[in-house]
């Protein structure tokens, strides 16, 4: 069984994120139990007495104290423990070992975009936006399932319209079909706009798009370049 520790007080909302998604992953890579719980709750509400009450022992301990939690964060603690438990049993490491929850909380935190443009632009500390992994996963082409342009944006824009709930209810169709892509996905940062949702849907909205596109274009440009280098080096290549 598991050991569970209770993380210190963080001062950073998403190191502490990154140290529970760590969490997560740790555990359901040795503790098949635990794991079985956690994915019950894909794509449940937080009242779902059937499927997500088994979760409450393991995920209630991480939720910050001291100061009342919004419905949004709660949720994202419990969604994204669900979609990473939801991952193929191979994809976890059985031999990685425990967590040191308090060594990880004495990483210096990541500082936070100051503006909406640096917050736009991909790769910054805040960490990679579903915009980003929509890219990638259009961009890389592997694994199980090739992505096209036009479905990762109909997708995404789909996404960007929905409620709280709508949102919920599309992460797991939607996380499936990343990974299928080998599409990397930051989970610690979607546990970060999951809880923002309802109060800045407009700006993280713009931000996925934003990463996605920025992402896109440069991938492309550089793959032209580097074809037109080896175009000059070698003028009688495309003959």
């Amino acid at each position: 069984m598991t050991t569970i520790s209770e993380p210190a007080r963080s001062t950073d909302r998403l190191t502490r994120y990154q140290a529970y998604v760590r969490w997560v992953e740790s555990t359901c890579g040795r503790d098949p139990g635990a794991r079985t719980t956690l994915r019950k709750g894909l794509g449940r509400g937080l009242d779902d007495i059937r499927y997500v009450r088994g979760m409450h022992r393991l995920i209630a301990r991480w939720l910050p104290q001291g100061t009342e939690t919004s419905d949004a964060e709660q949720r994202a603690y419990y969604s994204v423990a669900s979609l990473i438990a939801a991952q193929p049993r191979h994809s976890f490491a059985k031999d990685e070992p425990e967590l040191d929850v308090d060594a990880a909380e004495d990483v210096v935190p990541p500082a936070e975009p100051e503006d909406e443009q640096e917050a736009a632009s991909p790769g910054k500390a805040y960490g990679d936006s579903l915009g980003i992994a929509f890219a990638d996963a259009v961009l890389i082409g592997g694994g199980n399932r090739e992505m096209r342009l036009s479905t990762a944006e109909t997708r995404l824009h789909l996404l960007t319209r929905q409620s709280l709930d709508g949102l919920h209810r599309h992460l797991p169709s939607t996380v499936r079909f990343l990974r299928d892509a080998d599409a990397k996905i930051d989970y610690a940062r979607l546990m970060s706009d999951l809880a923002d949702w309802p109060a800045r849907q407009g700006r993280i909205s713009r931000r996925w798009l934003q990463d996605f596109y920025s992402r896109y274009a440069k991938s492309k440009n550089e793959a032209a370049n580097a074809a037109d280098a080896d175009e000059t080096q070698d003028p009688d290549a495309g003959q």
